[in-house]
């Protein structure tokens, strides 16, 4: 084994300086800068060859150990993390509706109405004005709507993020509430590539179609929200699903959908009813036939809109 020279040392000592001052910082045997940090021995490790670059690091996590999630939960001294679907942000606190004490039995008749009065008062406090009333009712307009689209939680955030700068520049006046938070579940969904089409929304929303499209071109323009065109293919999978297609139909319909895009038929269409068409193509040239009618109730468009889109996705692809 040969030991490396006091020269060679230095240099190694070199290049790692010059690397932490580049803020890449790279391991010296085998130059990778896959590190990672020991969280139970406080060492920086090298995932690649294993070298340990440093060690005895102060440990930031908590001073007990838990090797299960319901040991984690049991040993955690902190409430649950902030959100922006609460008006509040979760911050303040909440009784439980359970009537019962800390070791889960039965309180009395007498602590029950103690409680059903703290309960409502606590309720009452935690909006000081009608400005956090309208702003409550609005984020569980949100909540409400996606949990009927099914959409996750990251959209939920998204949307009363969108929601609250709204109001912060005064968007919301002369608007109804319902309107601007449909519009704002309508945004984030598209931020978030979470494929829900205006006709979807407007079905589990208490305000008309026209007022959502209208609220949210509105919202989009004032609070500059960079959206891009929705793309067809990403109803294709959820479409196919309802519709027990097989992973052969729906690769065809996403290649359906390039080659028709390339050729410039996309623009000023609807992607739902481009995609609906695509799905109807690739079924007849997989041998899973679907009626015309199956595809329609499923992407929520007419007969003739398929009929339509089909025709010139078939002439795109070459067919007669």
């Amino acid at each position: 084994m040969v030991r490396p020279s006091r020269q060679q040392e230095r240099d190694v000592e070199a290049e790692t300086t010059d690397a932490e001052q580049e803020g890449t910082r790279t391991c010296p045997e085998c130059e990778s800068e896959n590190l990672s940090v020991s969280a139970d021995q406080g060492e920086l490790i090298c995932e690649d060859c294993g070298l340990v670059l440093e060690e005895d690091n102060v440990d930031r996590g908590p001073e007990w150990r838990a090797f299960n999630h319901s040991e984690r939960q049991q040993k955690s001294r902190v409430g649950a993390p902030t959100t922006q679907t609460m008006h509040d942000k979760g911050l303040t606190t909440q009784i439980d509706w359970k009537d019962k004490d800390a070791y889960g039995r039965s309180i009395s008749s007498k602590k029950r109405s103690q409680m059903h009065r703290l309960r409502k008062w606590q309720e009452r406090i935690r909006t000081k004005d009608a400005g956090e009333r309208n702003l409550q009712f609005a984020l569980s307009e949100i909540d409400r709507m996606a949990s009927a689209l099914g959409v996750p939680r990251s959209v939920r955030e998204v949307a009363s993020v969108i929601y609250r700068r709204a109001l912060k520049e005064d968007l919301i006046r002369g608007r109804s509430i319902e309107g601007v938070a449909t519009s704002c579940l309508y945004a984030a969904c598209r931020k978030e590539g979470i494929p829900r089409s205006l006709e979807e929304v407007a079905e589990v929303s208490r305000v008309d179609q026209k007022e959502i499209g209208r609220t949210y071109r509105y919202v989009a323009q004032e609070l500059s929200l960079e959206m891009e065109p929705v793309d067809p293919k990403q109803f294709v999978p959820r479409f196919a699903s309802e519709l027990g297609l097989n992973e052969e139909t729906i690769a065809k319909a996403n290649e359906i959908i390039d080659i028709s895009a390339e050729q410039g038929l996309l623009s000023g269409k609807s992607p739902t009813g481009f995609a609906a068409a695509a799905i109807y193509a690739a079924s007849l040239l997989c041998n899973e036939k679907k009626t015309q009618r199956e595809v329609a109730d499923v992407a929520q468009v007419t007969e003739v809109t398929i009929r339509n889109r089909y025709q010139e996705q078939i002439e795109a692809m070459g067919f007669e």
